[in-house]
C-alpha cells in the first residue's frame, strides 16, 4: 500500500475533520476523534494482511479503503456530529432512522475503476454489506448502488480526501488472480466463487470492527501460545501416559498412526476410531503435528452436541491450560465465559477453537457480519469434524462443497472423525438426486476393521424376526429382570409411554426436561453407577451423545445403526465385563419419527435383517450408509443451494441472504422454546420481568428452556399454562412442569409422576 498519500498533518486534520467515529472519556471529555482518513487505512492494511492467507491481499485493501468512503459525505459528517453524546461502538452501524448512507458510494466507485465488470460486483457485495450483511444481488440492491452511490459520489468529487484515495487507487487495481482461477479457470470454480467473496467480506468487516474496537475500547487480545509451543505440551503430557495394558497398548498404536500421517500432505482425512479409543487426544495430536509440519494457524474442532463440547473442551484445558482454548456455542456458562474468550469467539483468533457444527457451517453459509467475520481464520487451519456421522443429509451438498472449498483454494486441512465412519467418497445417492462426495480421503488408521475388534467391549443381540414388534409392557418385563439396565426409545412420548409402567426405581430421561434438571439426573445416574447401586434408566436418544455413562445392558429401540452403535457406547466403556456387555436391539411397537429418522430405521432394519455376527464392524457401517444414501434419501440440499449460489454465478449474481435465511441445521422453525420454573429458574424470569433481557441473563435461563413443536406449543398457549414476558415465553402454571418428569404436555398426565423416584 502506497501510504505517502495517506499521511495526514495536524494543520490538515483542522481544515478537513472528518470523522469516522467520535466518544466521550469517561469524565465526559471528548477524546480524540477517530479520523476517517486514518479508520480507512487501517481497516485496509488488517483486510490486505488477513487476505495475505489465500494471496489475495491486494483485493481485500480495495474495499477496505473504499468501506467507508460515503462517510466523506457532508450529510454524514453532519449526522456523527449531531448524534454525538455517549457514542457506543454501535453508533457507526447504519439502518437506523435518519441514519446517511454511506455504503453505496465506494460500491459505484468499483463499478466506474473497473468499467462495470462482473468483478467489481463481487467486491461491492462487501462494501454494501459490511453492516447489514451480504446482500441478494437484485434490481433493488442495483438500483441502491447506481443511484444512491452516484449521486453521493458526485458530491464528494470537491472533497480532497477523496481525490487522494481516488489518486492512490489509480495503482491498486488489483493484480493478484483469485484464488479459485489459481489453475486457470477449473470446472468448479463457479461453484466456490461464493465462497471467495465470503473470504473477502471476512476480512473486511474483521478489519473494520478490529479498528473500530481499537478506537473505541482499548480491548487487549490475543497472548496465546503458539501452536508449536502447544505441540510440546501436548507431547509432553502424552509421554505420562503410559501404555500399561492392551487396550492402552491399542490406544498408543492410534496415537503412533496419526503422528505418523500427519507428515502427509494437506488435504481430507478419515480417523476411524471405536468408542474407547481415544480419538479425542489421537485427532489433536494429528492436528498439532500436521499444523506445525505444514505451517497451519489454528485447529478447530466442530462436534454436533453441545452436551459433548464441554467434556472436549475439558480435555483439552487439562492438556493447554484454560485460557489457550477457545469454547464457542450457546451453552457456555456465563460463570466460566471470561473477557478474552469473549473476544476470541467474535472472530477466532485464538489458536484452538472448540465449537459446533451449527456454528462452523452456518458461518461458512451465513451472510450476517457477526458469524462472517471469523471465517478469514478458517483458511489455513486443520478442522477437525468430530462424529461425522451427524452432517445432516439434507445439507450434504453446499457442506461438502465448502469443504471441498476450503481444501482446495484455502489451504485447509479436514479430518472426519467417527467410529461408525459415513459413506462420503464418490457418488453420492440415486439418480436423479447424485451429488459428487469427497476424494482422495486418506484413512489413519491401516486396518479400521480389525482394530475394532480389539476394542470390542459388547455382544449385540439381534431380533429374529424383524416384522413382529414387542409391547412396551413386554419390554418393560424385560428390564425387570436386570438390576443395572439403560432402555433407549426412538421418541420423548415413548419414553414416557414406557416410564408409566414404572419398573420399581425407574430414571426418566428426555428432552421434556430442561437441560439444568437433565444435568442433574445423569450425575444422579453416574453416582449410581459408580457405587453398584441398583438403577434403570429410560431414555431417549439424547443420552448417546457422549453421556459418559456405562452400563452392563443397554436395550435400543430400533434405528439407524449409528445410533445402535452410539447406544453401545453407553455399555460395558470402561470393558470391566471380560464376556462383554449386552445390546439388545428391539423392534417397539411405535415407528421412528416420520422423515430421516424414519428412513434411518428402515435401512438399520434392512442392513441387519442379515447380519449374523455380535459385533459391528467399520464395514458395516459404510454398507449401512451407503444403504441410506443411495436408497432411501432424495435430497441432499443441492436444488436450494445450486439455485441461489451457482446458477447465476458466472454473472456474479448471488441470493446470499435468502440462501442464509434458508440454511437452518437446526430446524428451530418447526419449534417453539418455552421457559419452565424449575429451582433458580423462578429467580431469573423476575430479573426477565422487571429489568428485561441481557446476553448474561438470556444464557442463564438457556438451561430451562423445553423445546416443543409448535402445534403443542398452541395446544399450551390455548390453555393459558403459559404467559409471555418481554417477548419469551415462560411457565406460568404450577403443573405445567414437574422435577423427574419435565414438562407434562397432556393434561391427563398431571397426575402421573407423584413419588415418582
Amino acid at each position: 500500500m502506497r501510504e505517502d498519500n495517506y499521511q495526514s498533518s495536524s494543520k490538515e486534520t483542522k481544515r478537513f475533520p472528518y470523522f469516522a467515529h467520535i466518544k466521550k472519556n469517561p469524565d465526559d471529555s471528548w477524546a480524540e476523534p477517530h479520523l476517517l482518513k486514518d479508520h480507512l487505512v487501517s481497516t485496509a492494511k488488517f483486510a490486505s494482511r488477513f487476505a495475505e492467507e489465500f494471496k489475495n491481499s491486494d483485493w481485500a485493501e480495495i474495499i477496505g479503503l473504499l468501506h467507508d468512503l460515503g462517510k466523506y459525505h457532508p450529510h454524514w459528517q453532519k449526522y456523527i456530529r449531531k448524534e454525538t453524546g455517549y457514542f457506543d461502538e454501535d453508533a457507526h452501524i447504519e439502518g437506523y432512522a435518519g441514519r446517511p448512507n454511506h455504503s453505496a458510494a465506494g460500491a459505484i466507485f468499483l463499478f466506474e475503476k473497473f468499467n462495470n465488470s462482473p468483478m467489481a460486483k463481487a467486491l461491492a457485495y462487501a462494501i454494501a454489506g459490511h453492516h447489514s450483511g451480504l446482500p441478494d444481488w437484485n434490481p433493488q440492491l442495483s438500483q441502491r448502488i447506481y443511484e444512491d452511490g452516484k449521486l453521493i459520489l458526485d458530491d464528494l468529487n470537491k472533497v480532497k480526501e477523496v481525490e487522494e484515495a481516488k489518486q492512490c487507487l489509480e495503482t491498486q487495481i488489483p493484480s493478484s488472480t483469485p484464488i479459485i482461477y489459481k489453475d486457470g479457470i477449473p470446472q468448479n470454480a463457479k461453484e466456490q466463487l461464493h465462497l471467495w467473496i465470503r473470504m473477502l467480506f471476512s476480512c473486511l468487516v474483521d478489519a473494520d470492527f478490529l479498528d473500530t474496537e481499537k478506537y473505541m475500547d482499548k480491548k487487549i487480545r490475543g497472548d496465546y501460545l503458539t501452536l508449536e509451543e502447544l505441540k510440546i505440551k501436548f507431547d509432553e503430557f502424552m509421554s505420562q501416559k503410559k501404555p500399561d495394558n492392551k487396550l492402552n497398548k491399542k490406544r498408543n498404536e492410534i496415537l503412533n498412526q496419526c503422528r505418523e500421517k500427519a507428515n502427509l500432505g494437506p488435504g481430507f482425512f478419515s480417523l476411524t476410531v471405536p468408542t474407547g479409543g481415544g480419538k479425542t487426544l489421537s485427532s489433536m495430536a494429528f492436528a498439532l503435528e500436521h499444523s506445525v509440519k505444514h505451517k497451519k494457524r489454528r485447529i478447530i474442532v466442530a462436534i454436533p452436541y453441545t452436551s459433548i463440547i464441554e467434556q472436549t473442551a475439558e480435555v483439552f484445558k487439562s492438556v493447554f491450560g484454560d485460557d489457550q482454548v477457545v469454547e464457542h456455542h450457546s451453552n457456555l456458562d456465563p460463570e466460566k465465559e471470561n473477557h478474552k474468550n469473549r473476544l476470541a469467539s467474535e472472530n477466532w483468533d485464538a489458536p484452538i477453537i472448540v465449537t459446533t457444527n451449527v456454528q462452523l457451517f452456518e458461518s461458512l453459509l451465513g451472510n450476517k457480519t457477526s458469524v462472517c467475520r471469523k471465517l478469514h481464520n478458517i483458511v489455513n487451519s486443520v478442522i477437525i469434524l468430530d462424529e461425522a456421522q451427524m452432517i445432516p443429509t439434507h445439507y450434504l451438498k453446499p457442506i461438502l462443497s465448502v469443504l471441498k472449498g476450503l481444501v482446495n483454494n484455502f489451504g485447509t486441512t479436514v479430518l472426519l472423525m467417527s467410529a461408525t465412519q459415513p459413506a462420503l467418497t464418490g457418488k453420492i445417492g440415486s439418480a436423479p438426486n447424485i451429488i459428487d462426495g469427497l476424494e482422495n480421503v486418506t484413512e489413519i488408521i491401516d486396518e479400521p476393521d480389525e482394530l475394532s475388534k480389539n476394542f470390542k467391549r459388547v455382544n449385540f443381540i439381534i431380533p429374529q424376526d424383524f416384522n413382529k414388534s414387542e409391547s412396551w409392557d413386554e419390554i418393560a418385563e424385560k428390564l425387570r429382570q436386570h438390576n443395572q439396565v439403560l432402555c433407549i426409545v426412538n421418541k420423548r412420548d415413548d419414553c414416557r409411554t414406557l416410564h408409566k409402567l414404572r419398573p420399581e426405581g425407574t430414571i426418566h430421561l428426555s428432552g421434556y426436561m430442561c437441560g439444568e434438571e437433565r444435568s442433574e439426573v445423569i450425575s444422579q445416574i453416574k453416582n449410581k453407577l459408580k457405587n453398584n447401586e441398583p438403577i434403570r434408566v429410560i431414555s431417549t436418544q439424547l443420552v448417546e451423545a457422549g453421556v459418559d455413562i456405562d452400563f452392563p445392558v443397554v436395550y435400543r429401540a430400533l434405528t439407524g445403526l449409528d445410533s445402535i452403535a452410539q447406544a453401545a457406547g453407553r455399555c460395558n466403556r470402561e470393558n470391566k465385563i471380560a464376556e462383554g456387555g449386552k445390546v439388545y436391539v428391539f423392534i417397539p411397537p411405535t415407528s421412528s419419527p416420520q422423515g430421516f429418522l424414519q428412513k434411518c430405521e428402515a435401512a438399520g432394519k434392512a442392513i441387519l435383517r442379515n447380519f449374523k455376527g455380535t459385533e459391528f464392524t467399520p464395514s458395516l457401517y459404510s454398507e449401512y450408509f451407503s444403504y441410506l444414501y443411495n436408497g432411501l434419501l432424495n435430497s441432499f440440499g443441492e436444488k436450494d443451494f445450486r439455485e441461489h449460489l451457482i446458477k447465476d454465478a458466472n454473472n456474479f449474481e448471488f441470493q446470499f441472504k435468502e440462501y442464509a435465511e434458508k440454511f437452518n441445521m437446526i430446524d428451530d422453525k418447526k419449534q417453539m422454546s418455552i421457559i419452565v420454573r424449575y429451582k433458580n429458574s423462578t429467580v431469573l424470569i423476575e430479573q426477565l420481568k422487571y429489568a428485561g433481557a441481557t446476553k448474561d441473563l438470556l444464557r442463564q435461563l438457556q438451561r430451562y428452556i423445553v423445546n416443543v413443536p409448535i402445534y403443542t406449543f398452541n395446544k399450551i398457549r390455548e390453555a393459558n399454562y403459559i404467559e409471555e414476558i418481554n417477548g419469551y415465553w415462560v411457565q406460568s402454571d404450577e403443573n405445567l412442569y414437574k422435577p423427574s418428569l419435565g414438562l407434562i404436555v397432556n393434561e391427563k398426565d398431571w397426575t402421573y409422576g407423584d413419588g415418582v423416584v
